[in-house]
């Protein structure tokens, strides 16, 4: 398989900051469980804001993702829950790395605080890791299973770019809801970036119907990159976790 070409490194990697001692830790420790293989990276801009939306299987791959977008010249920041940013010491560290609080609900109050949000990463040219599912798959093959709006809000309030990735190899690492596995090291690890996804029907979108069409694009892109790290066919139709009476609690995002 052919790699992305070496990729420009923006200016957020080559200038000073604080993820430049985070890196120095979690690269080299996530280099110990996983050998990752980048493609598409061309699809990842190299300045500007943008909204990266990856699968969710197992609870290491954030750490892939992370590492992957700092190889990709990028840094890291994802989404995480308000509550967090309350917390001393991890609430300045989220703050000082420009993580995104989520917005917990779909009040009045919440879609201000996205649209604010929105206009930052426009503002500073940043990007955010949005899990779309909000949390593991309950696919059972682990296909991506139905996705939330979060992403796709953020994303149309600010005309950002959504780009669909996927992952396959990390549940070798750490399966869904088990044990992490320190032997063997170096497991392969594929990560495959696609095209930002087409999301121009839906600019300027508030309607949750909408939103829901519109994730419901990025989550059929990210199942056919999965798809191909996998050699098989997605599934038709998104697992539904209410539909097979599971609970749908997010640890990412509402």
């Amino acid at each position: 398989m052919s790699k992305s070409p070496r990729r420009q490194i923006s200016p957020e990697k080559s200038r000073p900051t604080v993820f430049w001692p985070l890196a120095a830790v979690v690269v080299p420790v996530t280099g110990w469980f996983a050998k990752i293989e980048i493609t598409g990276a061309e699809h990842l801009p190299v300045e500007g804001p943008y909204v990266l939306a990856p699968n969710h299987y197992s609870e290491f791959d954030p750490l892939i993702i992370a590492v992957a977008t700092w190889r990709l010249g990028r840094a890291p920041r994802f989404m995480a829950k308000e509550s967090l940013f309350r917390v001393p010491v991890l609430g300045w560290a989220l703050r000082a790395t420009g993580m995104v609080p989520v917005a917990r609900s779909s009040s009045a109050a919440a879609a201000k605080q996205t649209l604010k949000q929105s206009e930052s990463l426009v503002e500073h040219g940043r990007g955010v890791i949005v899990y779309p599912e909000g949390t593991l798959t309950r696919d059972p093959d682990m296909w991506p299973m139905r996705g939330k709006t979060g992403a796709v809000r953020l994303a149309v309030a600010g005309d950002i770019p959504v780009i669909p990735v996927a992952t396959w190899g990390v549940d070798r690492i750490m399966p869904r809801y088990g044990k992490l596995r320190f032997w063997p090291p170096r497991k392969r690890v594929q990560v495959r970036l696609g095209p930002a996804s087409d999301l121009s029907a839906f600019r300027g979108t508030t309607g949750p119907a909408k939103l829901v069409a519109a994730t419901d694009v990025v989550m059929a892109d990210v199942s056919a990159l999965l798809g191909e790290l996998r050699g098989l066919t997605p599934p038709a139709e998104r697992w539904n976790p209410s539909a097979h009476g599971q609970k749908e609690t997010g640890r990412l995002e509402p």
